[in-house]
């Protein structure tokens, strides 16, 4: 390996930082919003998968078991989902920052 090498892996790992700075910045900043039972539950999440908000129609609320198991079932619905649009958002822009770079193809990125 001689010093142009060294000085590319340099800028190489320079570029590599900018960019997890920036995908932390994505992260924070991109909200997506998914929904279950017909809208009856409503979950707001970062990219960070954080949930930033939690709505639920209060007409779903009833006085029986069932009720709560239900309520409990659509809760986990829309947050998964809604981690789902996360993690999809976020593969999005991967896929565009990683575009901008010349690196040969990487499995998993095409």
């Amino acid at each position: 390996m001689d010093f142009s090498d060294l000085g590319k892996m340099k800028e190489m790992m320079s570029q590599a930082k900018q960019m997890q700075e920036e995908m932390e910045q994505k992260l924070a900043s991109t909200v997506v919003e998914a929904t279950s039972g017909g809208g009856v539950v409503t979950v707001k999440m970062n990219g960070k998968k954080e949930v930033l908000k939690l709505k639920i129609d209060p007409t779903v609320m009833g006085s029986s078991a069932s009720d709560l198991e239900l309520l409990e079932d659509l809760i986990i619905a829309a947050m998964n989902e809604a981690g789902r649009r996360a993690d999809q958002a976020m593969q999005s822009s991967v896929k565009g920052m990683m575009g901008g770079l010349n690196l040969p193809d990487l499995p998993g990125l095409n």
